[in-house]
């Protein structure tokens, strides 16, 4: 039973209408996350620019995608696995390394990932020479932990929520 009711998008405001439909356009439709976040328009205004310039950062699609994976893990976030399990497909992630990834174990980003969430922020200085010896760089460290704050927003919401999940089921 979903806690918090999702948004319908008709009966939104403008300015969260054209969000959503914004989010349509992108998507192929308007996941439940996106109208549950619509109750309140400035969070989902935020995350929308989060999402938007994370997208542009030093990661690529399936680094972010691996890295959202690797979060939503570590949080137990089935509505998140789901979603970005089906992201991670659609950039050309296999099924495989998207359990992989889940586990933290793809590469250097997941484990980063992992290690971030696991221990909120208090990465230890040998995973933080380990993580630059496979090459992370200051600015996708930075951006990693970009898209683990992404995903945290995104997981506790759905979490407390409880939000229908409306993409292929994960196991």
């Amino acid at each position: 039973m979903t806690i918090i009711n999702p948004v319908v998008p008709e009966n939104a405001p403008d300015a969260v209408q054209t969000q959503l439909q914004a989010v349509g356009r992108a998507v192929g439709f308007v996941p439940n996350m996106y109208k549950v976040m619509a109750n309140a328009p400035a969070t989902l205004g935020g995350y929308l620019q989060l999402q938007g310039a994370l997208m542009r950062s030093s990661l690529s699609a399936k680094a972010r995608e691996a890295v959202a994976l690797a979060v939503s893990q570590v949080n137990g976030c089935g509505y998140c696995l789901a979603g970005h399990s089906f992201a991670a497909g659609k950039v050309g992630l296999t099924q495989a390394e998207i359990a992989s990834a889940r586990n933290g174990e793809l590469n250097a980003f997941t484990r980063l990932a992992q290690q971030i969430v696991e221990t909120r922020g208090h990465v230890s200085a040998a995973d933080l020479a380990e993580a630059r010896a496979a090459g992370i760089t200051d600015t996708q460290l930075i951006d990693v932990i970009g898209v683990a704050a992404q995903l945290t927003l995104t997981n506790y919401l759905n979490i407390i929520a409880q939000t229908e999940i409306d993409f292929p089921p994960v196991a």
